[in-house]
């Protein structure tokens, strides 16, 4: 599918790393090659400062003013977020316990759960895909999970989760609770972070990724946020050395470039809701999104709208919901692009589309 002229089936962020921060990415990296015979800093003690730093300014921004520093101890960095979702259920799950989560939500979250020898327990979302204290809670104490999975905003419908409900959540269950925030940067106004819930919760614990705002999907790296105490547990359960000292320093580098990179945020924003805006007029429905894409519906057979949009040079995803197929935000010529193209498709092939 590489051969596709517009890809938008994975999430990615479509704009390529600003010169200004490829420059300082060599410049980090560069300064590590001589000393690859030497093992890396199993602490990563400067991408936690930096990770700090940065979490500062998502508090002021998402937070309700309780906490407005992460400390670097509270911070666990890995390969991407799902190998720090790895070490968080390899530490709290494994054989003989469960992983709850409220479906559809991210594939990866009962994949990783059932690696450990865990029992993935499928729990439900509203019908408009939201999730409600009531909900939430009514699953929680009906199954009693050791880990619990609250994806907001979610993937892949993007919706977001109140706050209530995690709070919910934690009162209710004596397990663990992982609030991934993987599309946070992309909310809209009103969205808070579980981070500042963090200090009177030691069940609590916050993924976060790169890959998404910061464009850095390449270079896998992820993070959580947790009571320090939670952060040991990981450490019994990491491979030696898991961060790899050019690994450390390319995220070093895009963290003190985070204005260049984030600088994008804005422009994905404008594409989701330019995107949203011709779905709707085009007579489809479309989830509220705070993340980079779109889940839409009123489709009576996606995979046929898939392979027409593909057929029209664009690449979106079918993660098999009924009705629905999802499509992230792009550049300005992908968006338009796609909106050629399912303007085109709905146009040619009325049948596939519902009755509103």
């Amino acid at each position: 599918m590489h051969d596709v002229p517009v890809r938008l089936n994975v999430n990615e962020n479509s704009y390529d790393v600003p010169p200004a921060v490829v420059e300082a990415l060599q410049k980090n990296i560069g300064e590590q090659l001589q000393h690859l015979n030497r093992y890396p800093d199993r602490e990563f003690t400067r991408l936690r400062e930096l990770l700090s730093q940065y979490l500062s300014t998502v508090l002021q921004k998402q937070g309700n003013g309780a906490l407005t520093q992460i400390p670097p101890e509270w911070i666990w960095a890995a390969n991407g977020s799902n190998e720090v979702l790895s070490h968080i259920v390899q530490a709290f799950g494994g054989p003989g316990r469960t992983g709850l989560g409220f479906e559809p939500s991210y594939s990866m979250h009962p994949l990783i759960t059932t690696s450990t020898g865990a029992t993935w327990i499928k729990a439900s979302r509203n019908a408009d895909f939201t999730l409600d204290v009531d909900t939430a809670v009514r699953e929680v104490r009906e199954h009693k999970p050791d880990v619990t999975f609250i994806c907001t905003p979610n993937n892949p419908t993007g919706c977001s989760t109140p706050l209530e409900v995690v709070e919910a959540v934690l009162q209710e269950t004596e397990g663990i609770v992982i609030v991934d925030e993987a599309y946070a940067e992309f909310a809209r106004p009103g969205f808070q972070t579980a981070l500042d819930r963090l200090p009177d919760n030691p069940r609590l614990v916050v993924s976060r990724t790169m890959s998404k705002a910061f464009a850095f999907a390449g270079a896998r790296v992820g993070y959580a946020v947790a009571h320090p105490d939670f952060i040991d547990v990981l450490r019994l359960v990491r491979l030696p050395y898991h961060l790899s000292s050019l690994t450390q320093a390319a995220a070093c580098a895009a963290l003190e470039h985070t204005p260049a990179l984030l600088a994008n945020v804005e422009r994905l924003i404008e594409s989701r809701n330019a995107m949203s805006q011709a779905l709707t007029g085009l007579g489809y429905s479309v989830v509220p999104s705070d993340s980079n894409f779109l889940m839409f519906g009123n489709i009576t057979d996606p995979q046929a709208m898939f392979e027409e949009l593909l057929a029209h040079g664009v690449l979106v995803r079918n993660n098999g919901i009924p009705g629905h197929l999802r499509v992230n935000a792009g550049t300005d010529f992908e968006t338009t692009e796609f909106i050629r193209a399912i303007t085109e498709v709905t146009r040619t092939h009325p049948h596939l589309q519902g009755q509103a």
